[in-house]
Parts: structure tokens; C-alpha cells; sequence
């Protein structure tokens, strides 16, 4: 299993508010897949899967704050079936 975690969005940036997940538990996805995306006070920006597989836990809510480093989903590289 692999975590996506919230990447460094910018110099003073500290945290982000999940503004709309792209994906729910279960769905596949492609490493370049945005699955969630993410405002500041300053900008927006999406998050890639950056793994193929299957989401299995989303660890926030729309509308939560999440600070840099923090897991976002969980995505289960194994189990990739349904893949073209």
C-alpha cells in the first residue's frame, strides 16, 4: 500500500483546505490521475494518485484542513484488477 501524501505547495504555504475529492474508496486509478483537489488562501491545486491501483481510504472530508505531509488516501498498488 502507498500513501499520497499533501506535497510542499509553496514557500509560507502550511496547510490546504480538500476542497473536492475526484475519487472515492474503492475507485482505480493511474499514477497521473488528480484525485483531489485543494485551495489555500493564496491558490488552488490537484494532487495525482502518483501510484496505479485502488483507493481504499480517503483520510479526509471535503472541507477539512490538511497540513503539508499529511496522508491524504491510501491506494493499494496490488490490487489493480479492472486495469485496460
Amino acid at each position: 500500500m502507498k500513501q499520497v501524501v499533501l506535497p510542499e505547495l509553496g514557500e509560507g504555504i502550511e496547510t490546504a483546505t480538500i476542497a473536492a475529492w475526484n475519487v472515492k474508496k474503492g475507485d482505480l486509478v493511474k499514477k497521473e490521475d488528480d484525485i483531489v483537489e485543494l485551495v489555500t488562501d493564496k491558490a488552488s491545486f490537484s494532487v495525482s494518485a502518483g501510484f496505479d491501483g485502488r483507493v481504499i481510504e480517503l483520510q479526509f472530508q471535503e472541507g477539512e484542513e490538511v497540513a503539508i505531509g499529511e496522508t491524504l488516501a491510501v491506494i493499494d498498488e496490488e490490487n489493480k484488477k479492472g486495469f485496460l
